[in-house]
């Protein structure tokens, strides 16, 4: 059976509850601060399963949070057109990452940067990030896994040929950070400003290839994650 925690957060989990135990035998006081540290570094890497929509030309959200910027893209040499959704992640969020879209990861590209507030704009800019960029059925999707304040280690499973399937998991951010998805033309954006979402499961965007009832479907679906 699959414990439901991430395998990057053992290192952190396990001592502490080492020193929880021995805190409990010598000095009850320190043991039960280092169990509720333990609990919640448990809490933080939790990695639970979900229901993953299989309807044709759904975007669905590589993570976790909260909608923080819906922006329109133009085209420049930096990224490509489209519309820019921004979803923070606090530490209270699942911090596991998910594709959003079946296809071929054709390229990840570190980038060095600071480590500002994950919710502040330029963020997505200035921010240390991991950006992974997914061929997708003659659309191309770039995700950003951005690190916050308190994020200062990014995890990417996957590199350039790898075939990814819709909601699999592909990384992590280590505590508070943000993830960006560049939604490409080709689809109609449902996604909204503060909205609330979930890696894998909720719909940001429908393919402008269905048909008016599978939009939407899309958008009820959207709603039904809402947490």
């Amino acid at each position: 059976m699959r414990l439901p925690i991430a395998r990057q957060g053992w290192p952190f989990i396990l001592p502490l509850l080492g020193l929880a135990i021995l805190g409990l035998a010598l000095m009850p006081v320190g043991g039960w601060i280092f169990l509720a540290l333990t609990a919640f570094v448990a809490y933080f890497f939790r990695d639970p399963e979900r229901s993953i929509p299989t309807d044709p030309g759904l975007l669905l959200s590589p993570a976790d949070g909260k909608i923080v910027a819906v922006s329109p893209l133009q085209d420049d040499r930096v990224q490509p057109a489209g519309t820019l959704v921004s979803i923070f992640l606090s530490v209270f969020d699942v911090h596991i990452n998910r594709t959003p879209i079946t296809g071929t990861v054709v390229d990840v590209h570190y980038q060095p940067g600071r480590f500002l507030p994950a919710f502040r704009v330029n963020a997505s800019d200035l921010n240390e990030q991991n950006i992974v960029t997914l061929q997708a059925a003659g659309s191309r999707v770039v995700i950003k896994q951005i690190a916050g304040i308190l994020a200062r280690r990014i995890v990417c499973y996957v590199k350039a040929g790898d075939e990814l399937n819709t909601g699999q998991r592909f990384g992590l951010i280590r505590f508070g950070s943000r993830a960006d998805i560049i939604i490409p033309p080709e689809f109609a954006v449902c996604a909204r400003l503060g909205q609330r979402v979930r890696g894998g499961e909720s719909v940001l965007a429908v393919a402008h290839a269905q048909p008016t009832q599978s939009t939407h479907a899309a958008e009820a679906e959207s709603d039904r994650t809402l947490v």
